[in-house]
């Protein structure tokens, strides 16, 4: 007869903790055991599996390819066992905590004005929303869905295509009265260019001249970590900026910013999407309830 061992899952919780939080000492305060019952339940599993899932040393754990492949498997199975647990118990009713990662234009533009029609439909749903234009891990940082900006690239997530925007790059009238308008894209040398102070999908400024498309690598005197920022720094009569549309354009018809180097726009267009962690084809009820309310709301 087949031994009977209740403790598998709470094995490969307690390792999918350690790999997460980078270490025993972080698993064993977040399940509020000590060092060593952690890393007795991690040796347990590999005498359990007949492998070494980490290589140990004084200073740091990295995870062996066997621990690693286990990870992505035990990640699986983990969240669909707690999909299986809370439909079981709630009617598959989207329920528990959500977290999610969005950029600060489309949180104000889009997700925050959203948030009461999403919890008058998902009551027991609770969000917790982190907005910033840092580019998180959503394993590490425990976040169910992220809206991202441009191309995926982690190979691990899957994505949902919410919409795009144009961009453009664009300047006060106060601005541009001072310092004059831009005809043609080398005309921005000596212009204040205001950027983004972290690495971007895609560098500089894109244009397009003569058939040929070619980038502009702005400079200027303030940086700023997120669109909402450079937008206003524009607002203010600082520089000229290259943002996203759908968070300038009451601003420009209202007329505080004016759009320059319209005839050289590419076209190019920034795509968000909705991202996430695939779970080998199985989503949490909360998750995939807030994956069709933003392909059902947002509108670019």
């Amino acid at each position: 007869m087949a031994r009977l061992d209740v403790n598998r899952s709470g094995e490969m919780e307690v390792f999918a903790r350690v790999v997460e939080l980078g270490g025993f000492s972080a698993a064993a305060r977040a399940f509020r055991l000590t060092p060593s019952a952690v890393s007795k339940l991690v040796a347990r599993l590999e005498a359990r599996l007949g492998t070494r899932l980490f290589n140990r040393s004084t200073r740091q754990l990295q995870l062996t390819p066997e621990g690693a492949a286990f990870y992505e498997r035990a990640r699986r199975v983990l969240a669909e066992l707690d999909e299986a647990e809370r439909g079981a118990a709630l009617g598959a009713v989207p329920s528990g905590k959500l977290r999610v990662n969005t950029n600060l234009p489309f949180g104000h533009h889009f997700l925050l004005p959203l948030v009461p029609a999403f919890l008058e439909r998902y009551p027991q749903v609770t969000l917790d929303l982190v907005l910033t234009d840092t580019v998180v891990d959503l394993v590490a940082d425990r976040t169910d869905v992220a809206i991202r900006a441009g191309p995926l690239k982690s190979s691990n997530l899957v994505a949902r295509k919410l919409g795009e925007t144009r961009m453009a790059v664009v300047g006060a009238p106060e601005y541009l009265a001072r310092r004059g308008t831009p005809r043609t894209p080398r005309d921005l040398a000596g212009h204040n260019c205001l950027t983004f102070g972290y690495a971007r999908a895609i560098e500089g400024w894109p244009f397009a001249e003569g058939g040929a498309a070619h980038s502009f690598m702005p400079r200027g005197n303030v940086q700023a970590g997120d669109g909402l920022a450079l937008r206003q720094l524009a607002v203010l009569g600082v520089g000229l900026a290259r943002v996203s549309l759908f968070h300038a354009a009451a601003e420009i018809a209202a007329g505080r910013l004016v759009p320059v180097l319209e005839k050289y726009n590419p076209g190019d267009t920034e795509t968000f999407s909705a991202v996430f962690l695939g779970h080998g084809g199985q989503l949490p009820s909360r998750v995939r309830a807030l994956l069709d309310f933003l392909v059902e709301r947002v509108r670019f």
